[in-house]
């Protein structure tokens, strides 16, 4: 049987790995990307036509409430009506953030707390009617045919601290391990303790004076009384304030010490970038480097690569073996299989280094495609006991540099490891592909955007290459030739103003949807 997974005796620490952080923008989008040892292992997309709602507050309206299921209903003005369950309602200063709901780093900017007190839970009746009005902020973004999750818990935050309004309980992220630092924290919390509210140090207050607490303190007062304000002045459904922009959720929330560097694109993000870090955490702006490579960052660092394989199912080992990932709606399955290594010694030996290098990947998939709920990952089959902890100590030791939150079990019987991890948007398969048309859902291809934007990375391409170009014509199927003369429009009229000359798009119904040629007219 699966059993809960115990420390082991010997705690196998991650191996010390260099951070960058890309920061890639163009008028139509925003990618980062996170390295570690070069390598990319979390990748963040937000298009300005699509960007999330996580982290956004707004002045919502009970539409249904569902004794059954002890949940309502809440209009807040997108196009499904968001889910609100009754742990997420409660009266202001009858409890605290519960274990489960700790913050999400690009969602609000929570924090797992220290040592969270039980709500009083009542019957979602008692709590809510229909036609209530109440402000609520977005915890996850719409998932296919769910609509967003909201909860009466507003957390706002800055650089050190996330202040919670209606909930009175102070707490240290988990993340700070040291306990005479947390002692120190816990005194600091006292100083700057606030009236019928709470404060959580986020894992970048580890050793800042009182002094930058004070002024994040002050600064998130001063933020909670003017969206509580704007929402007495207005009805429902409303948006009463917005979370930062990609970029600047991530430097916020991501970007610390850790970093060597921070590469941006543009003038415009690197100068964005400046300024926040010269507000939030000075220390950090000499880390901020303009990039002035005609190549994009993404090229140059090989993440446009490494997005393309994660969009596989298949995922080549450098040994040779190979694992194989399976998105469902139920959950995800992950299975490790030799391929062609055959090792050198036994077989025992050739399963348990496959086995290790799988982990460690594994754990980078995870990271980089942002795989959550419930995963399954298979095993190849060990017969020794002390092999089996030895890839499980791995396994632990890479996950700790995962920054959201999961829960596993250790190695059952049949060579599985079982894990839940949080979700609070849609990962980077459901972002950047969709159900594909031709064959009726069982597999996915690229989105129409997503098509457009190769095309543009493709031009640009071309257009860096010195080549002389006078007129482009551009084949593609007729779909995305749809695309580029209405929503995606202002991407073909980008192009034809760098190349300074027309691009004539050609509708070709026996071209692939992913498919398009570019040829010198």
């Amino acid at each position: 049987m699966t059993q809960k997974a115990t420390a082991p005796e010997r705690r196998r620490e991650p191996a010390t790995v260099a951070r960058k952080m890309l920061v890639e923008s163009d008028p139509h989008q925003t990618r980062i990307a996170v390295l570690e040892n070069d390598r990319a292992v979390e990748i963040f997309v937000e298009r300005k036509t699509q960007r999330g709602v996580v982290g956004n507050i707004y002045k919502g309206r009970v539409t249904r409430v569902l004794p059954g299921m002890q949940a309502a209903f809440v209009d807040i003005g997108l196009e499904r009506d968001a889910f609100l369950y009754v742990s997420d309602v409660v009266e202001v200063g009858a409890g605290s953030l519960d274990e489960d709901e700790q913050i999400s780093s690009l969602g609000g900017g929570q924090e797992p707390d220290a040592e969270p007190a039980e709500p009083r839970m009542r019957s979602i009746d008692e709590l809510l009617k229909d036609g209530q009005e109440l402000v609520v902020q977005v915890t996850k973004d719409a998932l296919a045919n769910k609509g967003a999750r909201v909860t009466t818990h507003i957390t706002l935050p800055s650089r050190y601290l996330v202040l919670l309004p209606t909930v009175q309980h102070d707490g240290i992220s988990r993340r700070i391990e040291d306990e005479a630092e947390r002692e120190r924290l816990l005194r600091v919390l006292d100083s700057v303790a606030v009236d019928r509210a709470g404060l959580i140090v986020r894992t970048a207050g580890e050793g800042q004076d009182l002094e930058s607490f004070f002024e994040d303190r002050n600064y998130l007062i001063d933020l909670w009384g003017r969206i509580r304000r704007s929402a007495e002045k207005v009805r429902a459904p409303v948006l009463v304030h917005q979370d930062l922009d990609l970029a600047l959720r991530v430097v916020r929330d991501v970007f610390n010490h850790e970093y060597s560097v921070l590469w941006a694109d543009g003038e415009e993000s690197y100068q964005r970038i400046v300024e926040f870090l010269d507000h939030v955490q000075p220390a950090l702006v000499g880390r901020v480097k303009l990039d002035r490579e005609e190549a994009t960052l993404f090229d140059r660092f090989k993440v446009e690569d490494e997005i393309d394989a994660a969009l596989a199912s298949k995922v080549w080992l450098k040994s040779g073996g190979y694992l194989v990932i399976n998105q469902t709606e139920a959950l995800v399955a992950i299975d490790v299989n030799t391929g062609r290594y055959v090792g050198q010694t036994s077989l025992e030996q050739t399963v348990l280094r496959t086995n290790l290098e799988a982990v460690r990947e594994i754990v980078r998939q995870i990271r980089l495609r942002d795989l959550s709920g419930i995963i399954i990952i298979d095993l190849i089959d060990m017969d020794e006991e002390d092999h089996r902890l030895e890839v499980f100590e791995a396994f632990e030791s890479e996950l700790r540099l995962d920054r959201a939150k999961s829960k596993v079990l250790s190695i059952s019987e049949f060579g599985l490891i079982e894990l839940t991890r949080k979700r609070s948007h849609a990962n980077l398969e459901r972002s950047l592909t969709r159900r594909c048309p031709y064959c009726q859902g069982q597999g996915r291809i690229l989105t129409l955007s997503t098509i457009c934007f190769k095309i543009r990375r493709e031009v640009l391409r071309l257009m860096r290459s010195g080549a002389p170009v006078r007129e482009l014509l551009l084949r593609v199927h007729p779909e995305v030739a749809a695309a580029l003369q209405t929503e995606e429009r202002p991407i073909l009229e980008e192009l034809q103003g760098s190349l300074g000359s027309n691009i004539l798009v050609q509708g070709d119904a026996e071209l692939h949807h992913e498919s398009f040629s570019l040829t010198d007219v």
